[in-house]
């Protein structure tokens, strides 16, 4: 739960989102005369196609397009948007949803069961390797059972499928709108959530204006949203600070948290609460010192996340020594079991016993506009460690998001920084994505344990408190391979004007912003 105390929790550091304004509005929907709401963030969208996003790009997504479920009213679970009803029908491999009446995209074309089936098989025709064809793997076909019911059917049981479903990697487009086997490629946006896209820039500003067809659960306390994408996280801390910004939903450096907690004419109220996002290093065996788990257990052993967490994030964030963070069933300290403390003995005898009696050459690499300015000073200090030991030398190298997305897709960096989102609140989200031939990190890691055995049985049980022992398998494996090390777990934190209303409303379990929420005090 969100505290709504104003700058008094202790806030945890940051990793970047989009951000948002927006004009509020009467409950009879008038416009509110107190102008616009602008929030800031250092994450933009790397596309405005929902087949080729599997990343923060949903942040965008979840406002402007809809899906069948969702989390709206602060539900913990997903309920019905585009449904009317959802439900698990032969031993949870048939899930079948039946549409609300009368639901039209923005430009009035029908949005029926043929659409959503049109939206899903093109994930899946289209399969992107950026994409959320890999949350569909286990989805043999999709059935139209008339023109307001839709059916799925699965080859195998799975629990956690409503959830996939409430993703916006799975939100619904209009079939006359969006090409069939290939994306959508003249930057504009048509879909049927609760705003519509009124303008663009790439990587600067989004313009959401109400959708006045929306038909779904949530409730608009605005009339519109501009979305400004930062890339310093000091000019963000700047805008708000000086009321060019009425809220923030993280990309700030731990330095600028400290301060707003510490503001002392109180203009700003700071939100904060706990949060299932991660950052780790993915491990490419594609480079021939990286193929050497010798070489990537001895990195394991050597990463002091105290350090990581003191130096560079002033104690706002927490040590992880799982995939599968803290606060989640299933949650373990897999890494930490293994490796235990930092030591650099341990690290040469693991390089020593894999017959390596040399200084390894690592090359490391970070996205310098994703998760805040503190990222480049977090790489320096995973170099300044590594080197330390005198067992590695480190080259580190940055670059903008959209282009470093494209990098580690071909393959090209053998270590690599990502953050991740939950695309759902169970631990499933934190190993499926990252096993198998295509995952979210584009670096095939073949898990026949994990993706055969462990991750199947997990989904056949719908109580998710019975499947605590095969995720904790699943972590063992994950720490006994290193193809994936996970450094630290955020917490969430929003930092807004005073006179800004919603926020502690405004965050789905996923940690995606539901810009709907947001108001002006003065306007209710």
């Amino acid at each position: 739960m969100f505290n709504r105390n104003r700058c008094l929790q202790k806030v945890a550091a940051v990793v970047s989102i989009t951000l948002v304004a927006g004009c509020s509005v009467f409950s009879d929907g008038s416009e509110d005369s107190g102008g616009p709401i602008v929030v800031g963030t250092t994450s933009a969208p790397s596309t405005l196609d929902p087949a080729a996003s599997w990343d923060q790009s949903w942040e965008l997504f979840r406002n402007i397009y809809q899906t069948l479920l969702s989390y709206s009213d602060g539900a913990a679970a997903p309920q019905p948007d585009a449904a009317e009803s959802c439900e698990f029908t032969e031993s949870n491999t048939v899930y079948t949803c039946k549409l609300r009446e009368g639901l039209t995209f923005s430009n009035g074309h029908k949005l029926d069961a043929q659409a959503v089936k049109y939206s899903i098989d093109r994930i899946k025709t289209i399969d992107v390797s950026t994409g959320p064809a890999g949350l569909l793997d286990g989805l043999d076909q999709v059935q139209v059972v008339n023109e307001r019911e839709v059916a799925f059917h699965l080859n195998k049981p799975n629990a956690t499928f409503p959830f996939v479903l409430a993703t916006p990697g799975m939100s619904i487009v209009d079939p006359a709108e969006y090409p069939k086997d290939g994306l959508r490629k003249d930057g504009r946006v048509l879909g049927s959530g609760p705003y519509n896209l009124e303008s663009y820039q790439e990587g600067k500003q989004a313009v959401l204006v109400g959708n006045k067809r929306y038909k779904g659960s949530a409730k608009r306390r605005n009339d519109a949203v501009t979305i400004r994408y930062y890339q310093d996280s000091r000019a963000l801390a700047d805008d708000l600070r000086h009321k060019k910004v009425d809220l923030t939903f993280r990309g700030l450096a731990a330095d600028d948290v400290i301060s707003f907690q510490r503001y002392d004419d109180k203009d700003i109220d700071v939100i904060d609460g706990p949060s299932s996002e991660i950052e780790y290093l993915v491990f490419n065996p594609k480079d021939p010192w990286i193929a050497k788990p010798a070489v990537r257990r001895a990195v394991a052993q050597l990463i002091n996340r105290g350090e990581i967490v003191h130096r560079v994030y002033k104690d706002t964030v927490q040590p992880l020594y799982s995939m599968v963070p803290a606060g989640l069933t299933g949650h373990s300290t897999a890494f930490f079991d293994d490796f235990g403390d930092p030591s650099v003995s341990k690290a040469a005898k693991i390089l020593a016993d894999g017959g390596i009696n040399q200084k390894v050459p690592l090359t490391l690499w970070y996205t310098t506009d994703r998760y805040g300015s503190a990222t480049a000073k977090e790489f320096q200090e995973i170099k300044r460690q590594l080197e330390a030991s005198g067992l590695f030398t480190v080259t580190l190298h940055g670059r903008p998001w959209n282009t470093y997305v494209t990098g580690y897709q071909k393959g090209e960096y053998p270590v690599f920084g990502r953050g991740w989102s939950p695309d759902f609140p169970d631990a499933d989200n934190f190993i499926a994505p990252f096993v198998g031939k295509q995952n979210a990190v584009g670096t095939p890691y073949a898990s026949p344990t994990i993706t055969d055995d462990l991750l199947p049985t997990s989904r056949r049980e719908s109580d998710r408190a019975k499947v605590v022992k095969e995720f904790r398998q699943a972590q063992t494996i994950l720490a006994k391979d290193a193809r994936l090390l996970p450094l630290w777990q955020g917490k969430q934190y929003l930092a807004a004007s005073a006179d800004i209303s919603g926020a502690e409303r405004s965050l789905d379990p996923s940690a995606i912003m539901m810009m709907w929420e947001l108001f002006r005090k003065t306007s209710w």
